[in-house]
């Protein structure tokens, strides 16, 4: 960012005069420049919205393409969300996880500056209202997940729990590369050889792990969990939840369990990808799902298995290309 931008060494101090350090590596970036690269925030540019605010496209003075998370007053998330999300995305770096470009805490703004990724979010391609959007291949999907699971993998190793993974926070560049993004809510645990610790629900209802919503006993499984309703959304191409349908069908998790232990989880596969799915890849692929979205902690696999698992899904999928080519 050159320059004009420099490394923040002080404190930030919100109206009750509480205190935190911001590590050396992120930016605070003036509140101007960030008026000016948004036009003063034009609706026009507004690109998203969520719990901590609206999310708009910009570009910098120096042409760095960026987007910018603004909190809203109104919201119930705030300093304490701006400095977790700060601390993670200063010391945890991976081609899976959003970059942070910098922030601004002037004017009692909380502004966060993000790397902008051209393709949005994977919900958006998967049941989004833009019909403009092309369907992704089972292929793509495959490579978003495993992606995804790489990213979510390389923070539980470096003892980081998301909290709100879901497919709204999955992030897509202009190689439909996933990185994930929003770590307002997630937690560090506090000791390596601890397994869960004691905390406040909170989450996004659909993709809740139903032991950590009833025990309120946060562990990376319930990470998995979450990650688990991600793989059925991207399967089926539909949301978490749909209180629309019929009640057997309104949550997505529970839904996608049934059908897999009836043998119909071909009979959920979204339209788009039907008879494009090589049947053993599908086979693996709603396995590791529903392994995921098991009821006991205990029961899921570790991210770095679903990862194992993810890849082998899509080598049993290329399978099928390479027989087509030999064919030929």
């Amino acid at each position: 960012m050159g320059s004009k931008y420099s490394k923040a060494t002080t404190f930030i101090n919100d109206a009750s005069n509480l205190s935190y350090r911001i590590p050396f590596e992120s930016f605070r970036v003036p509140f101007v420049d960030l008026q000016e690269a948004t036009n003063n925030f034009d609706d026009k540019l507004l690109i998203g919205s969520g719990g901590f605010g609206k999310v708009y496209k910009g570009v910098l003075c120096n042409g760095t393409k960026v987007s910018l998370k603004r909190r809203k007053p109104e919201s119930t998330q705030g300093i304490e969300e701006f400095q977790t999300e700060i601390e993670i995305l200063s010391f945890c770096s991976h081609p899976h996880l959003v970059s942070l470009i910098g922030y601004c805490d002037e004017r009692n703004e909380m502004i966060l500056v993000y790397e902008y990724m051209e393709n949005g979010t994977l919900s958006s391609h998967l049941y989004g209202s833009d019909l403009r959007l092309p369907t992704i291949s089972w292929e793509q999907r495959l490579e978003i997940c495993i992606g995804a699971a790489r990213g979510l993998h390389y923070l539980h190793t470096n003892a980081v729990m998301h909290r709100d993974f879901k497919s709204a926070n999955i992030l897509l560049d202009e190689n439909f590369v996933p990185k994930i993004t929003d770590f307002g809510l997630s937690k560090e645990r506090p000791q390596l050889d601890q397994t869960h610790f004691s905390t406040v629900v909170k989450g996004t209802f659909g993709y809740l792990d139903p032991e950590y919503f009833r025990r309120q006993q946060l562990t990376e499984k319930s990470d998995v969990y979450s990650f688990g309703v991600v793989l059925c959304e991207v399967l089926c191409a539909r949301p978490a939840l749909s209180p629309s349908l019929p009640r057997e069908e309104v949550s997505l998790a529970e839904w996608a369990v049934e059908s897999h232990s009836q043998g119909q989880l071909e009979q959920i596969v979204d339209p788009n990808l039907a008879a494009k799915i090589r049947p053993e890849s599908l086979r693996k692929f709603g396995e590791t799902a529903v392994k995921c979205l098991a009821l006991s902690s205990e029961d899921r696999p570790s991210m770095g298995d679903v990862l194992w698992k993810l890849e082998y899904a899509l080598r049993l999928q290329e399978a099928v290309i390479l027989d087509d080519l030999y064919c030929k």
